[in-house]
């Protein structure tokens, strides 16, 4: 089998006129006859889930070899989101390296900048690979001839339906209207017929089709797997299906879905606030719902490369998101060491030990507890029930208050009070909401999109100096997806 690992671009390539010179291409999203296994072994099926994960992760040059001008040396995400938020600039010491990351700090660029056609890359290319394991695990006649285990075989479709819909939460949230990608294509023929922007709401609608089909299919327990605790799980499934519902303002939706996953039983606030990212709490945690499993001296290499860059200088705090925490937040050293240049939540470890390392063992954390009770916050307090909310973001701040700081002794009294729970001004406890989610989330590429999603992001970054701009809600499609469609798919407004 034609490895698909081999497969560079995203969207699907059109004969056109206007573009033959990249006709000699693969495109990514089209599998071409060669390149699928119509006689597939079991081992190939198992293969074909487990390399739907890799898109997830930091490791370096998975897509190309150091194409940094292409944005896929590694995931964007840090730029995209936490350089782009104002929380994080490129380097301790700013320089001309990797100049089109800076562009996202001023929102200077434009549909050219290599961090889309990264993003997009990464994103997509997981579709394809999920949608291949889906064409496997979904056909009667391969699953019968390879003799897979009916229960093996549910847990599998329940993962890649996941993660199907992880990838395409990414796209839209980014990219508003993408090509919606189903099935592995087979021809220039199937490829022509979907080289276009589907609705947002289209997408949205199939995320979560394809959640409500990975619900039922993993089993009720923390671990999809005990031997494997990376896999997705039942409560991944649910914690992203409070998510969707979250940026679609279903507030109502959003309690019941927490609530029901706190139900589960898996999942608590960690005592230690640092043992969400530290390596010899990785899987014995209580907090982390999902994350990238990460490991060091792989063939293929599969550790983290996050860690590399930071010890070429990049990742470092703005004056802003520093002077965003209160007096003694241990959370603060955690996120942004300013004396030793580190951010330990990235590293793994509260030692230097890993930076500069591009195999790094440490995982990359994609959604946790405390993320997911801040969402049922917000929603309580949408709906009125201001108590309700500020008790979450209590709980919160109590847990930080009561976590060691990176020098070992806790926080001196008096550290991070709770909010006045008798509060009836729902401005205020928005403001505390909006805080709190900056600083326990901090680097976690989350608050861009918090910023886009609550509608506030114009406000915040112009107030910052930034030229953001209404166009900025969204990014822009890779100019070269625009031009290999042949007109095809649609630019974003303003680009």
């Amino acid at each position: 089998m034609k490895s698909i690992y081999s497969i560079i671009a995203v969207t699907v390539l059109i004969f056109s006129y206007g573009c033959k010179k990249q006709l000699y291409k693969d495109p990514i999203g089209l599998l071409t006859p060669d390149q699928i296994n119509t006689d597939p072994k079991l081992g190939t099926v198992k293969s074909s889930v487990v390399s739907s994960y890799q898109m997830l992760s930091n490791t370096l040059n998975l897509l190309g070899e150091w194409q940094w001008d292409g944005g896929t040396v590694t995931r964007n995400d840090f730029v995209l989101q936490d350089i782009a938020s104002g929380d994080m600039q490129k380097k301790w010491n700013p320089d001309g390296d990797q100049a089109w990351m800076d562009q996202y700090a001023n929102f200077s660029f434009t549909a050219a900048n290599g961090g889309f056609n990264g993003q997009w890359s990464y994103d997509f290319e997981g579709v394809s690979r999920t949608n291949l394991s889906i064409s496997y695990l979904t056909d009667p006649a391969i699953t019968s001839k390879i003799g897979i285990d009916e229960t093996l075989r549910k847990k599998l479709l329940g993962e890649v339906y996941f993660l199907r819909a992880y990838y395409y939460f990414e796209l839209v949230n980014n990219f508003g209207d993408v090509p919606l990608l189903l099935k592995p294509l087979k021809d220039f023929a199937e490829a022509y017929k979907v080289a276009k922007r589907e609705k947002k709401e289209v997408v949205l609608e199939q995320i979560s089709k394809d959640l409500a089909e990975a619900k039922t299919l993993l089993p009720n327990t923390k671990f999809s797997d005990d031997a494997e605790k990376w896999r997705v799980s039942k409560g991944a499934v649910m914690a992203l299906q409070a998510k969707v519902a979250l940026y679609g303002k279903k507030w109502a939706d959003v309690i019941a879905i927490v609530t029901e996953l706190e139900g589960l039983n898996f999942y608590r606030l960690n005592a230690n606030y640092f043992d969400n990212f530290s390596v010899a709490k990785e899987f014995a945690d209580e907090e982390v719902i999902f994350s990238y499993d990460h490991q060091s001296g792989k063939n293929p290499r599969n550790g983290n490369g996050l860690c590399a860059l930071q010890g070429w200088g990049f990742i470092a705090p703005t004056t802003n998101f520093v002077n965003a925490f209160e007096a003694n937040d241990p959370r603060l050293l955690y996120t942004a060491d300013i004396a030793n240049q580190a951010c330990y939540k990235l590293l793994g470890t509260t030692t230097t030990s890993n930076k500069g390392n591009d195999d790094a063992p440490n995982n990359k954390i994609f959604i946790r507890m405390a993320d997911v009770l801040l969402w049922k916050a917000e929603a309580y307090m949408q709906n009125n029930n201001l108590p309700a909310a500020i008790g979450i973001i209590n709980a919160i701040r109590a847990r930080a208050r009561t976590s060691p700081s990176v020098a070992g002794p806790l926080p001196p009294a008096g550290t991070l009070p709770d909010r006045n729970i008798a509060t009836t001004d729902k401005a205020l406890v928005n403001t505390w909401l909006v805080s709190e989610r900056r600083v326990e989330l901090g680097f976690e590429s989350h608050r861009f999109y918090d910023l886009k999603r609550w509608e506030t992001a114009k406000t915040v970054l112009v107030a910052m100096g930034k030229n953001f701009q209404d166009k900025n809600y969204l990014y822009p499609i890779p100019q070269g997806e625009i031009d290999k469609s042949g007109g095809t798919i649609i630019q974003n407004t303003g680009f």
